[in-house]
């Protein structure tokens, strides 16, 4: 498989190689069953972190369904056999397992509960406790020799304060301590507040015990890789004196097990990250890139002898960032990317040679339809999770005989519900000529001799990717009697380097144009209402809307979610400052406060008219609750129809419960329901 440049494929070949699903008609569509309404949320199942064991015979998945009574996300750990009979359960359907891991033999499986990390024996059915962590440690591996769990665990800092106050009687009831801060992480989204501490790396006895720290420092650990031997475990790390200053920086170490004596294996500047070692030992692969300094920088894969010497680039001609891989046997390596909207996995090899497996991994992230997808490896067989538009991830397999689905976890709610159905397709930019893509979701009643309103629905990132997966959002949208239309502009991943960084340090910029184009191409199709466009979007897509309604006053009506208003205070009040002002702009927002100003909704704001809802997590760190506060008191002063929701708890995923997926599709349709049949 060659590099695939979207700028060299002619627009003709570009639609002939694009899955497109038949634009449906209204004598196509089931009648007898309802559109989805908000709590079918809860009907909602999908498979994740699937474990082939190491004989091939059977996989480990994780099962994640809905909680109606506590409004929490649950899991719990299902095993069946290469070829989908004896579905059964291992774990309790409350659990909220997660992480499962095989031992070596395949006789037992490792796995995370809360903060316990527990064992089940596959031949007795036993299951028990290990260890007791207080949280959930990281990157669980077994040693060869099944005799040590290896791990990552955050480890506390001893507590300390340069201040403590005098003349507190025993038993008063005084405020709450003032907080001491003086770490450059001190929060982060989804996390809040950050206790002082670092990941290191632990050793626990397989059969249970008390964890055993390996690595020390000032410094935080990731991904690790048993050596076949036993002797060594190799481990990603920013090992750096003000490691935080690089945020993008890490290398690749070699732990002793003996010794505890760390060495680097990997030198430079460059990210070297997710260290796997060959089966017989020889070789070291991972991912990396050189840094630039770019917005958008792609993974590529290196394999190495053990020691870091004779490095050589595995996938140059592959002009796609890899998210995962690995070893498949001593000659060859499994590596997961996106490629044009979908999730592909490929069978690397170290003479260059690259074959497709499947196009069809992703599915387990189901609120909005990013691109997702994991896959792992035994004894010859491989499980990964399937996507598909009409619902989210399946379990399935490739092997000698080819691919199937396993799995058919949602198909009571595919019974009782009518899920709209997604066309892929692509146009022309107006700007340069680039070709670009875009689906839409049709409403579960659609007629194209009718008049519909449109939503348009934008991804954030903004480097990121949208394509070929379920996505409740949307789906509640449509079922509310609206065309969804989404879009992959530039800046989008999944088309190249050069694609995505068309916006590096200018964002916005031509992406807003790439977005009305797609708009356009649509309604020329003749079924939309041009008096009832919608636009909406989340963080990234929260700026682009943000933007275009500066733009454009075509928009009935507009939602930004969680956006970024002004990029001058957002670097100075979002959790990854570091990287942001470092690579998403030319340098702090001090020395370059007319850049920053030029590309910030705020300074556009005095030419928005469009009526224009905003909501936000109270505890999103990413683009924090004063952006969205910004916007609204701006918008209050110029007289423009606002309303601003904030979502108690709430990070800037926005759907950690289910009850905050319902919430934001519901309140953005009550807003433009409100405008849908204006004069």
């Amino acid at each position: 498989m060659n590099r695939v440049s979207l700028a060299l494929l002619p627009f003709s070949a570009v639609l002939l190689v694009t899955l497109l699903l038949a634009r449906p008609s209204a004598a196509e569509l089931p009648s007898a069953l309802p559109a989805l309404d908000y709590d079918d949320v809860f009907l909602l199942e999908a498979v994740s972190d699937p474990q082939p064991s190491p004989s091939g015979e059977r996989i480990v998945f994780v099962r994640n369904w809905m909680d109606r009574q506590t409004d929490r996300a649950r899991s719990s750990l299902w095993i069946v056999a290469a070829d989908g009979r004896g579905l059964e359960p291992l774990t309790d359907r409350d659990s909220n397992a997660s992480s499962p891991r095989w031992s070596p033999d395949g006789e037992r499986l490792a796995y995370l509960a809360g903060g316990e990390l527990r064992m089940h024996w596959l031949a007795s059915g036993r299951d028990s406790r290990v260890a007791e962590l207080g949280e959930a440690p990281g990157h669980l591996s077994w040693s060869p020799d099944g005799r040590w769990l290896a791990f990552t665990l955050f480890t506390p800092d001893a507590a300390r304060s340069p201040v403590t106050l005098p003349g507190r009687p025993e038993g008063a009831s005084w405020a709450p301590a003032p907080i001491w801060i003086d770490q450059p992480r001190y929060r982060s989204d989804g996390q809040g507040f950050l206790r002082q501490g670092h990941r290191h790396v632990y050793l626990l006895p397989a059969e249970g015990g008390s964890p055993i720290q390996i690595s020390d420092g000032p410094y935080d650990h990731g991904h690790l890789a048993w050596h076949p031997d036993g002797q060594s475990l190799f481990v990603e790390a920013n090992r750096r004196d003000e490691a935080h200053r690089f945020p993008l920086k890490s290398s690749i170490y070699r732990i002793d097990i003996d010794s505890r004596e760390i060495s680097p294996v990997t030198e430079g500047n460059d990210p070297q990250r997710q260290p796997r070692v060959s089966p017989d030992g020889r070789r070291l692969a991972w991912l990396g890139f050189e840094d630039r300094k770019l917005s958008h920088q792609a993974n590529r894969l290196f394999v190495a002898d053990l020691d870091g010497s004779n490095v050589r680039e595995l996938t140059d001609d592959l002009d796609r960032h890899i998210n995962q891989f690995a070893w498949a046997d001593n000659s060859s390596l499994l590596i997961q990317y996106d490629h044009h909207g979908q999730t592909l996995l490929a069978r690397q090899r170290l003479n260059g040679r690259r074959d497709l497996l499947t196009e069809s991994l992703g599915g387990e992230y189901f609120s909005r339809p990013y691109s997702s997808g994991q896959f792992a490896i035994g004894g010859g067989l491989i499980a990964h999770t399937h996507a598909s538009t009409q619902r989210p991830s399946e379990l399935a397999v490739i092997g000698r005989n080819g691919s199937r689905v396993l799995t058919d976890l949602n198909r009571d709610f595919l019974a009782q519900r009518t899920v709209g159905q997604v066309e892929s397709f692509w146009y022309t930019s107006s700007v340069d000529g680039l070709d670009l893509q875009g689906w839409v979701m049709y409403p579960p009643d659609f007629d194209p001799d009718a008049q519909w309103p449109m939503i348009l629905e934008i991804h954030g990132g903004p480097f990121a990717t949208y394509g070929d997966y379920f996505a409740m959002e949307l789906q509640l949208m449509a079922a509310q009697g609206y065309v969804v239309v989404y879009l992959n502009p530039r800046g989008s991943t999944s088309y190249g380097e050069d694609f995505a960084n068309l916006i590096h340090h200018n964002y916005p910029s031509h992406d807003h144009d790439d977005l009305m184009d797609g708009i356009d191409a649509v309604i020329a199709r003749g079924y939309i209402n041009e008096d009832a466009l919608f636009i909406t979007g989340g963080s990234g897509g929260g700026v682009l809307t943000t933007w275009a309604i500066s733009k454009t006053d075509r928009f009935a009506a507009a939602a930004a979610v969680n956006p970024v208003i002004n990029w001058y205070s957002f670097v100075l009040s979002a959790d990854l400052y570091f990287l942001f002002s470092q690579y998403w702009f030319p340098g702090p927002p001090w020395e370059h406060a007319e850049h920053y100003l030029a590309h910030s909704p705020i300074h556009r704001v005095g030419y928005v008219n469009t009526p224009t809802l905003l909501l936000t997590g109270e505890e999103d760190w990413r683009t924090p609750m004063s952006e969205t506060e910004q916007y609204y008191q701006a918008l209050q002063l110029r007289g423009v129809d606002t309303a601003m929701v904030r979502v108690p708890e709430a990070s800037h995923a926005l759907h950690r419960r289910p009850s905050q997926l319902m919430a934001k599709p519901a309140f953005v349709i009550e807003w433009f329901e409100r405008y849908r049949h204006a004069d």
